[in-house]
């Protein structure tokens, strides 16, 4: 008989995002491949985010402390599956994405984390996918030297459970300028395994691109120089190079 897929746990931040919660939590239970638990975590919304939620069949978490490093982590420490999937609330994952997610780990053991590129499902249509492809190959591009490895993309990822329960207190989930993705990608490897998915792939609003610039770039190098010098890229890259792969809580840290 078949293996049995693991179980997979869906973890959605959100505040003030009801609208399109409703939208991704539809598109979830539409998944060839159901996930086991989808946990929904209010950050201190004002509207009635937590109601959808709860309307969909979500277990609602409530995370008072601002900001997504803190809804985030909560969110992965209330996860009960083998792995965890992590979306934003207004994503909009394709059908088979959980269905991908469990075959991938399923099929290697060694795999500890999996991330995947998007593209945009609002605005201009001609300009969507090559303004993704501008969007999310800088931040790959620039982010990968700096870690030694690739990063998880915070829209679209997956990761153990173990793997999270290795790292938790290591994270900065009480720093709201952190990029949550990026300090849990630098906490994770360089020694685990993290692998980038072509195919999978998920659809992401093109507000990711408003907002302040400048505050994003801050936030990024916060994310990165916050771990220096312990974290130095050039100390990454010789650890991955010259330390052998180890799992389990006695793992050296990375």
């Amino acid at each position: 008989m078949p293996a049995q897929p693991p179980t997979v746990s869906v973890v959605i931040p959100v505040k003030d995002d009801a609208d399109v919660l409703r939208r991704c939590l539809a598109a979830l239970a539409a998944q060839t491949l159901p996930p086991d638990e989808v946990v929904v975590v209010d950050n201190g919304s004002t509207d009635d985010s937590a109601a959808v939620a709860r309307a969909a069949g979500a277990r609602v978490v409530d995370e008072p402390e601002p900001g997504i490093p803190a809804a985030s982590a909560r969110g992965f420490d209330e996860a009960r599956c083998e792995i965890i999937a992590r979306l934003d609330a207004d994503s909009l994952p394709p059908a088979g994405w959980i269905a991908h997610i469990a075959t991938a780990f399923g099929a290697d053991p060694e795999l500890d984390a999996i991330t995947g590129p998007a593209t945009f499902i609002d605005g201009p249509e001609r300009w969507r996918r090559p303004l993704a492809f501008a969007y999310l190959g800088s931040y790959f591009a620039t982010v990968t030297p700096a870690l030694g490895h690739v990063p998880l993309f915070g829209s679209n990822f997956a990761a153990r459970r173990s793997a999270w329960l290795e790292v938790r207190d290591r994270v900065h989930r009480h720093d709201p300028l952190m990029h949550d993705d990026m300090d849990l990608s630098i906490h994770l490897g360089p020694r685990r395994r993290i692998r980038y998915d072509h195919a999978l792939m998920m659809g992401v609003s093109m507000r990711a691109l408003n907002g302040d610039r400048m505050l994003r770039l801050r936030r990024g190098m916060h994310s990165i120089v916050s771990h220096w010098p312990a974290e130095f890229p050039w100390y990454r890259w010789y650890r991955r190079a010259v330390r052998p792969r180890s799992r389990g809580a006695a793992a050296v840290r990375p």
